[in-house]
């Protein structure tokens, strides 16, 4: 072959976005069902801590393994934007999305997770997966567990394999839906 044949199918490989593995390594994609059994199991997370909280439990430590199983804090970057977050928006760390679910290091946490939520249920809008790493985005719903009400948020979930191969979320921004005259 040519070295201009060479040259071109490379070209065109590159510009079609395929993506070949190093001698060695093998790239294991993300896919669709990767990214709802991590929406089921962080919603289970969510509705777990609450039940843990009722019983009298330990659940900070089942918030913290939470975190642990479904964040990517241990393998890099995790940008979360979570909803009812105002003065200190982000976070960045492991021991502050901890307070944002059950309340402590952040003056305005509360404890999201201690609700207790009955239900999670996520109605993903769409999935776009490259390789190992995806972004889905849609509208999870939370059914108070008191009440019976169910409360509406938007979401964006950015999910990777992480070193060990496990999906884990890297970017986590969820809000409630505009509410017009507010």
């Amino acid at each position: 072959m040519r070295t201009y044949h060479k040259i071109l199918i490379l070209v065109l490989v590159l510009s079609i976005g395929l993506v070949f593995p190093v001698y060695g390594e093998t790239v294991k994609k993300l896919t669709t069902g990767d990214i709802i059994a991590l929406q089921n199991q962080w919603g289970h997370g969510i509705v777990t801590i609450g039940k843990v909280f009722q019983a009298g439990g330990d659940y900070t430590t089942a918030a913290r393994e939470m975190i642990a199983k479904m964040y990517g804090y241990d393998d890099g970057p995790v940008l979360f934007k979570p909803t009812k977050a105002a003065a200190d928006q982000f976070r960045e760390t492991a021991d502050q999305a901890l307070s944002y679910f059950v309340g402590g290091r952040v003056p305005e946490d509360h404890g999201f997770a201690l609700q207790p939520w009955s239900e999670v249920r996520f109605e993903n809008h769409d999935v776009a997966i490259q390789n190992n790493m995806a972004v889905a985005m849609g509208n999870y719903y939370f059914t108070d567990a008191n009440t019976g009400d169910v409360i509406k948020v938007e979401y964006t979930l950015g999910i990777k394999r992480c070193e060990d191969d496990r999906p884990v979320i890297f970017l986590h921004h969820s809000s409630l839906p505009f509410q017009p005259g507010h």
